[in-house]
C-alpha cells in the first residue's frame, strides 16, 4: 500500500507518496497550492520521476546489446513502490532498488534515490542514481513537476516562461511520441515566451539544449516560481489543451528519435554510469 509523508516549515508545506517518490502537493502558509492536481479530466500525474527512460521508445522496446526488451514511455519508477529511507520534519528521502521485476525489464543493479527538502519558500528535489552493476549503466533520467496555470490569484494574467540565460534555444517536436530531430525556430524572443494554448497544438515544446540552468514561470504583476536545475541539461514544456497545468521538465536525456536506433545508449542525452559510480540531479523551486 502507498503512503504519504508531510514534510515543511513555516512557510511551505510538501506532500510526497511512496508510489514514484511523488510530490503531491505544495502549499504555502496562506493556503495557496502551487502544484497541478491531478485531475483525471486532463492528467492523473503531478510530479513524476522519469526513469530509466525519458519519453517513448520505439514500439515500447529498447534494446540494450542486442537484446529488446519493453519498456513503457517514461520507464517504470513513475509506476514503482519506493522505500521511505529517511526523514526530518523538513527533508525525505525515498529509495527504489533493482529487483527481480525491474530487471526483467532493465537487466541492472542501481539505487535510485530521491530526496525532497524545502527551506524558506524553496523546494529542492534531488535524485541520486548509483551503480551497483559489474558493468556500466546507460539510462535517461527527467523531473516532471506540474504547476498551476494559471497560478494562484493570477487568473486573467498573461503567463511567461522567462530563461535566466536570455537564450533563443531551438525547438524540436515529438513524431510519434518520438523527437524529430529537426529543428525549428525558438519560440523564445530574448528569452521570454508568453504562454499560449496554441503552442502545444503540437505536443511538448523540447529544448535539446541551450535552455540553461535556470528560469522564472510567472505572472505578470503576480507571483513567480524561480527554478534552478543541475546536471539537466534537456528542458521540455507540457501541457494539454485547455488543462489547468504547466509542466516545467527538466530532462537528461530525451525520447528516441524517430527512425533512429532502440538501444537505450544511443538516446540523445543516455547518461552511461560507471561500475559503482553514482550521478546527481535537482531541481529547485522558490515561491515569490
Amino acid at each position: 500500500m502507498s503512503s504519504t509523508i508531510r514534510i515543511g516549515n513555516r512557510d511551505i508545506t510538501v506532500d510526497i507518496s511512496s508510489l514514484g517518490a511523488e510530490m503531491q502537493a505544495l502549499t504555502t502558509n496562506d493556503g495557496r497550492s502551487w502544484l497541478w492536481t491531478g485531475d483525471a479530466t486532463f492528467w492523473t500525474g503531478r510530479s513524476p520521476i522519469l526513469f530509466p527512460i525519458v519519453g517513448k521508445a520505439p514500439d515500447d522496446k529498447i534494446a540494450i546489446d542486442g537484446m529488446v526488451y519493453p519498456l513503457a514511455q517514461h520507464g517504470f519508477a513513475r509506476r514503482s513502490e519506493f522505500a521511505l529511507a529517511a526523514s526530518t520534519a523538513t527533508a525525505c528521502r525515498y529509495e527504489l532498488a533493482a529487483s527481480a521485476a525491474t530487471q526483467g525489464i532493465y537487466p541492472f543493479d542501481f539505487l535510485l534515490a530521491v530526496e525532497h527538502a524545502v527551506e524558506g519558500r524553496a523546494l529542492t528535489v534531488t535524485a541520486k542514481v548509483s551503480n551497483r552493476d559489474q558493468k556500466a549503466i546507460p539510462f535517461g533520467f527527467g523531473f516532471h513537476p506540474a504547476f498551476a496555470w494559471p497560478l494562484p490569484g493570477a487568473s486573467g494574467r498573461a503567463h511567461t516562461v522567462a530563461l535566466d540565460n536570455e537564450g533563443e534555444p531551438e525547438l524540436v517536436r515529438l513524431e510519434g511520441g518520438l523527437i524529430n530531430p529537426a529543428p525549428l525556430p525558438s519560440p523564445f524572443d530574448k528569452g521570454r515566451v508568453v504562454l499560449d494554448y496554441a503552442l502545444f497544438d503540437q505536443d511538448a515544446m523540447i529544448f535539446p539544449k541551450g535552455a540553461g540552468e535556470g528560469l522564472r514561470y510567472g505572472a505578470e504583476g503576480g507571483p513567480t516560481l524561480r527554478f534552478h536545475f543541475e546536471n539537466l541539461p534537456n528542458l521540455a514544456l507540457w501541457t494539454k489543451p485547455g488543462a489547468p497545468f504547466i509542466c516545467v521538465e527538466p530532462w537528461h536525456g530525451t525520447a528516441a528519435e524517430a527512425g533512429g536506433s532502440s538501444e537505450l545508449s544511443q538516446r540523445p542525452y543516455t547518461n552511461i554510469l560507471a561500475p559503482g559510480a553514482s550521478t546527481r540531479f535537482a531541481f529547485t523551486v522558490e515561491i515569490s
